[in-house]
């Protein structure tokens, strides 16, 4: 399953340049982890998360039903770029 692309289709209307989100997918050894890397600019992974989480933790619900259609456990982490701009 393409993890990535289902993330992309649920993400791109709730960020401001899906063009720069990054994901990345890294599967287990076992086969049955999945480690899914969400990285955007700082104001789109705090869109992400949302407040107290509440859009992760929907993202995150989402996934995991997909994830259980193959028997695997799937985990999101959301990271920022820095832009190394000094305020």
């Amino acid at each position: 399953m393409d993890y990535e692309k289902i993330i992309h289709a649920l993400i791109d209307s709730i960020v401001e340049d899906p063009d720069s989100v990054l994901i990345r997918a890294h599967e287990d050894d076992n086969g049955k982890d999945v480690l899914i890397i969400i990285a955007a600019e700082k104001e789109d992974t705090a869109r992400l998360i949302g407040r107290k989480g509440i859009i992760a933790n929907s993202l995150r619900e989402v996934i995991s039903i997909a994830g259980k259609s193959e028997n695997k456990h799937i985990h999101i982490k959301f990271e920022s770029f820095d832009d190394g701009k000094e305020d």
